[in-house]
């Protein structure tokens, strides 16, 4: 079995870097590092004790906040960025089966570069989906119910239970959206190659139906996390990188939680330990 190192990209405003090392590292990855993106793009500039390439990791993680302050659109700026400077050596990594995943900032990221859903290539001319703002018109920071689905390829989720996961959301522009003319056509794609991968739910499991506040930004289909359809490309609004002990639950003093997010990144690390 092979070493898992993980780079957690970062870029001015990100805030979540640290949190998702800590789970990834309470995971049992060998190494995570937080890289910013200078140091994987430009090794003519960068000091060569700080260059890092990419090829050297088994995953990528692109974590939340608020990149470039969210100009122009929430993940616009840096998804312009890796694909000006790092478009080829993504695709590599993609396309080698490795995993990458994003939460967020890091999921709004991925659906601008076309990452997800991924139907025309890794990194198409135009993106395929949408983050938009959150029907209710206004940022939503509290926690959500979740739910993975059952049959989906992520590698991402293979250690997931299927049972309700209670997980912090921290977003403006959360709405998962396809273009209207082909969102019929395209959720039905998502959801017969398995490519959904969490819809909120009510706390007694039931869809959500759109009703706020189970759905808490107005997603299609209640769509919280979707994958590409190999499964090793993974991306969601909700963030289980702070739920990966049982007391970061708002209720653990009254009732028994769990370490609700820590099985999404064993996932990953067993995935990856396999490559």
């Amino acid at each position: 079995m092979g070493e898992v190192r993980v780079c957690v990209m970062r870029i001015e405003g990100t805030n979540r870097e640290e949190d998702a090392q800590a789970a990834f590292e309470a995971a049992g990855a060998d190494q995570v590092e937080l890289v910013h993106l200078k140091q994987l793009a430009h090794e003519d500039t960068v000091p060569t004790d700080l260059h890092r390439n990419l090829d050297d990791y088994q995953i990528l993680f692109i974590p939340g906040g608020f990149s470039a302050g969210d100009a122009v659109r929430a993940g616009a700026i840096w998804a312009a960025r890796i694909r000006a400077d790092l478009g080829d050596q993504i695709e590599r990594f993609v396309e080698s089966g490795r995993l990458v995943g994003g939460v967020c900032n890091g999921f709004q990221v991925l659906l601008e570069l076309g990452c997800l859903p991924g139907w025309a290539g890794t990194l198409p001319d135009e993106p395929e989906a949408a983050l938009m703002p959150n029907d209710i018109g206004r940022f939503q920071c509290r926690f959500v119910e979740l739910r993975r689905e059952s049959e989906t390829p992520c590698a991402w989720l293979a250690e997931v239970p299927s049972e309700n996961m209670l997980v912090p959301i921290a977003h403006g522009e959360g709405k998962f959206a396809l273009a209207p003319d082909t969102a019929e056509e395209g959720l039905k794609r998502l959801e017969s190659a398995g490519q959904v991968t969490f819809r909120y739910v009510r706390p007694d499991g039931s869809p959500a139906d759109g009703e706020f506040p189970y759905n808490p930004n107005g997603s299609l289909s209640d769509i919280a996390g979707i994958c590409n359809e190999k499964g090793n490309v993974f991306g969601m609004m909700p963030h289980p990188e702070n739920v990966i002990h049982p007391m970061q639950s708002p209720d653990w003093t009254r009732r028994e939680r769990k370490a609700y997010g820590l099985p999404l990144f064993e996932s990953a690390v067993r995935y990856a330990r396999g490559l």
